[in-house]
């Protein structure tokens, strides 16, 4: 037997026992929220994959500095099934939005998806540096609705759209508003004080995943009339040749965060690998 075999096996065995807390965190907040929940839609599947996403991700952490952005990253799906499933016009897609920045802004909410909103607006709060960092957290949250609203414009006028129009387009997917919001509550001093390098990195992250889980999610879109890359006319070569090419420059800007984070890098690299394996071992996106 190998001499690393038990440290291995204790790291693995840690991390699967945060990924359970972290899975509790989130049914107990769709529990909360449950009419932005329905279990057709978010399944036990569902918040395993999510809980595993998150420790995995970052198996140094404790469940409670992982808890936002396991719930920010809740909150955006279930703000994706509106736009996508249940808005049947760009005027409510367009009305969403203004509820979405008001609360974001400090008003009441009046909703399930705002009034989640309006709790991760109220705990990041707790964090001292919020007061400064507001108008960067509400910045990005503007940029995941106006993408949100462009894809739905996209669907619903059948456009035809460019491989390079669609990946700009990745602040629809919502990964850089989780990233934000995690770095924010429970980033270290360092991180904090440079989200903007941070936010470089996280981006071109988010636009290997916004095609990444296109792929993975080909057949459910194709199956629920989703905008996909692959219902574009853009070839499977096209974008796995795509994707090689932005996880080579994210990597790049994560060696830059590395040599100041090293935590902060791995969170950003670990995202794309652990996403790229999970999917490949379920058998997702292979149509």
């Amino acid at each position: 037997m190998p001499g690393d075999l038990p440290d291995e096996a204790f790291e693995l065995g840690r991390t699967c026992a945060l990924a359970a807390e972290c899975g509790r965190d989130l049914r107990r907040c769709a529990q909360m929220y449950d009419e932005l929940f329905p279990a057709t839609t978010f399944d036990g599947d569902f918040y395993t994959a999510h809980s595993l996403a998150a420790a995995f991700c970052a198996p140094w952490a404790s469940a409670d500095r992982l808890k936002m952005a396991g719930r920010t990253a809740l909150w955006v799906l279930a703000l994706d099934r509106l736009v996508d499933h249940t808005a049947a016009s760009l005027e409510q897609v367009t009305s969403l939005i203004r509820d979405c920045l008001a609360v974001a802004d400090g008003a009441p909410p009046q909703a399930a998806v705002t009034r989640f909103l309006a709790d991760l607006r109220d705990e990041l709060a707790t964090v001292e540096e919020f007061g400064v960092l507001h108008r960067l957290w509400r910045d990005q949250l503007a940029r995941m609705l106006a993408g949100m609203a462009r894809a739905w414009v996209w669907r619903d006028t059948r456009a035809e759209i460019t491989l390079p129009r669609f990946v700009d387009n990745a602040d629809s997917r919502g990964t850089c508003f989780v990233d934000l919001s995690h770095w924010i509550y429970a980033g270290d001093t360092w991180a904090k004080g440079h989200l903007a390098e941070l936010r470089a990195a996280s981006e071109q992250v988010q636009r290997y995943l916004h095609l990444l889980g296109d792929l993975a999610s080909y057949r459910r879109d194709v199956s629920w009339g989703d905008l996909n890359v692959l219902t574009l006319g853009i070839g499977r070569g096209e974008v796995t040749d795509a994707m090689a090419g932005l996880a080579g420059e994210a990597g790049e800007l994560i060696g830059r965060v590395r040599e100041s984070s090293p935590r902060a890098a791995d969170y950003l690299w670990r995202q794309m690998g652990f996403n790229a394996g999970y999917h490949n071992i379920s058998g997702y996106g292979r149509p």
